[in-house]
């Protein structure tokens, strides 16, 4: 008989490597043998978490198989940080909010996506981010993870729905087209279609989370932040801004039908409906991830994904603390975190 007595489904936001901070908080999550994960979902980061999830946990891993998995994931992306390009200069590093304003690499990055175009997927071109997850990422066992549900989201650039894949069908190419930041990437194409985010459409997807039938108790990690203390200055950091805030429009649609229709939209279905018998809950980002500055989404320095992980496991820690016995009894979602307060 299981020992579980607390069933919860996950909702994982894409947000660059704040993705980091949702690693501590599966981490801490996984630790907790009062509860079972049954499904996950996401978009960009959110959806490489959650595939990493699942190639731990297959074939017998658990959760300390997919505790390893995301160890392992995260740490060798901090690896590559130091030999790459995108560095802070010693002025990002004097500024602060691990920023990355001042780094010659990630202007060019930003300037040649908005002047040029991103580089075309041809059959020579190097993708290093394509590179690094098939490395990293078993897709055969994420595949064959039978204890999971998981669906990740891309959004289809021709007509601007959202697309929903599944776990028994993923592969890099699905994998790609979640996290497929147009500024930076070309279109991933799927089936003859092309791809870009999933954030644009779900950030991340809910509506899959409840028509699965998984648990009732809908957990969001939330690591887009709704709001900035700082106006961006440079094109670099008002066009990653803008899509942070695009990013968060599909999100605080979700929530918003889901609180007062209890419905949740259909993300490839237009205006199609789902009711949504289901408690909400959210561990957020938002004041954590307050005094970083917009671009530092782009680091992955090994110190920075720690000290985000590092909140993330507290972040967790004090919503299972405070909100546990919540679990199965009410939603204890803070509208403030997904609206904002204006007070920013």
């Amino acid at each position: 008989m299981s020992t579980y007595n607390k069933k919860i489904s996950l909702g994982l936001q894409g947000g660059g490597t704040y993705g980091a901070f949702t690693w501590g908080v599966l981490d801490r999550l996984l630790q907790e043998e009062r509860l079972e994960i049954t499904s996950l979902s996401g978009a960009s980061a959110g959806a490489i978490n959650a595939a990493i999830v699942a190639d731990g946990y297959a074939r017998g891993g658990g959760r300390e198989g997919a505790r390893r998995s995301l160890d392992r994931f995260w740490r060798a992306l901090g690896g590559t940080a130091l030999f790459s390009p995108l560095q802070r200069t010693p002025l990002d590093v004097l500024v602060g909010g691990f920023t990355m304003r001042h780094s010659p690499a990630y202007q060019l990055m930003e300037m040649a996506g908005a002047l040029a175009g991103p580089v075309l997927e041809m059959p020579f071109t190097v993708n290093p981010l394509r590179n690094f997850l098939t490395a990293m990422i078993d897709f055969e066992r994420v595949r064959s993870c039978e204890e999971l549900k998981v669906f990740i989201s891309a959004t289809e650039v021709n007509s601007g729905r959202g697309k929903i894949f599944v776990r028994e069908e993923m592969d890099v190419q699905r994998l790609m087209a979640s996290a497929c930041l147009p500024t930076v990437f070309a279109a991933v194409q799927v089936d003859g279609n092309a791809f870009w985010d999933g954030s644009f459409a779900a950030n991340p997807p809910l509506a899959p989370l409840v028509e699965s039938g998984g648990a009732q108790d809908l957990l969001v990690v939330q690591i887009n932040p709704i709001e900035r203390k700082e106006i961006p200055r440079s094109m670099a950091d008002i066009s990653n801004r803008a899509n942070e805030i695009a990013f968060n429009t599909s999100f605080v649609r979700e929530v918003n039908a889901m609180l007062h229709t209890h419905a949740v939209p259909s993300e490839e279905g237009g205006a199609a409906l789902t009711y949504a018998p289901v408690r909400l809950h959210l561990v957020s980002a938002n004041d954590l991830l307050a005094d970083l500055a917009v671009s530092s989404k782009f680091n992955a320095e090994p110190g920075f994904l720690q000290m985000l992980h590092d909140r993330g496991v507290t972040a967790a820690d004090a919503w299972l603390a405070q909100h546990f016995d919540d679990l199965g009894v009410r939603s204890t979602l803070d509208p403030s975190a997904v609206f904002g307060t204006g007070r920013a």
